[in-house]
């Protein structure tokens, strides 16, 4: 009972606020999932007065919207779906340029653990790939010493959370994906800047035409 306070007395709006971030980028909460501010309040043992904090950075982030029932996690948009993909692909492209010419040895530390971390997972989840995947590439963002050019990736990636089902769930992808992952690294470690923009933009290229036939398949559900 005592741990149950102590973890309890703990719990603010940020905290709040971090946990529901991270279950939604996980895609623990599917589109259209009502988050309200009762449930909430219960599930962390606190007043409606730090879980509404949350739910408005949350809004805020774009990651909830406002619906006939209260907050909820936005539903797919298939055209802004796709001009997010489309930004992406320059962004990354950008990223692994500038991560080639200014990684330090901890980047190509991290990079590297995270590919071996993901070689080694049996028979992954969906919810287990995006969130491996999305590590790395912010890893890879970080490595190009861009705020900037971090900040506008972190935003973007956001909103694809959305989507019912990622990519890296099609046919072999997420082998694929763990092949285009190492020859990122390989670049990037031997300062081909030109080879490893070329690697990420065929890498989201990929993402972006897979995504356009899933997109395809719900409509015609």
């Amino acid at each position: 009972m005592a741990e149950s306070v102590e973890v309890s007395a703990r719990v603010d709006g940020d905290t709040i606020f971090r946990v529901l971030r991270s279950e939604i980028l996980a895609g623990l909460h599917p589109p259209g999932t009502a988050l309200r501010e009762v449930v909430i309040s219960e599930r962390f043992g606190v007043s409606r007065t730090p879980v509404r904090e949350a739910l408005s950075r949350l809004q805020h982030e774009r990651l909830l919207e406002r619906a006939a029932r209260g907050l909820q996690v936005p539903q797919i948009d298939p055209q802004e779906v796709i001009q997010i993909y489309d930004l992406r692909v320059m962004l990354e492209e950008e990223a692994a340029g500038q991560a080639a010419l200014n990684r330090g040895a901890a980047d190509l530390m991290r990079l590297e653990a995270l590919l071996e971390r993901d070689r080694g997972v049996v028979d992954p989840d969906d919810t287990t790939k995006v969130t491996n995947n999305l590590e790395f590439h912010t890893s890879l963002w970080a490595a190009a010493r861009n705020p900037i050019l971090m900040d506008l990736l972190e935003r973007l990636s956001t909103h694809l959370i959305h989507t019912p089902r990622s990519t890296l769930s099609v046919g072999n992808r997420w082998q694929e994906v763990l092949l285009e992952h190492e020859a990122l690294i390989s670049a990037i470690t031997e300062q081909r800047s030109d080879d490893a923009r070329a690697i990420a933009r065929n890498h989201m290229e990929t993402a972006r035409t897979l995504r356009l036939q899933l997109l395809r398949t719900t409509a015609a559900d």
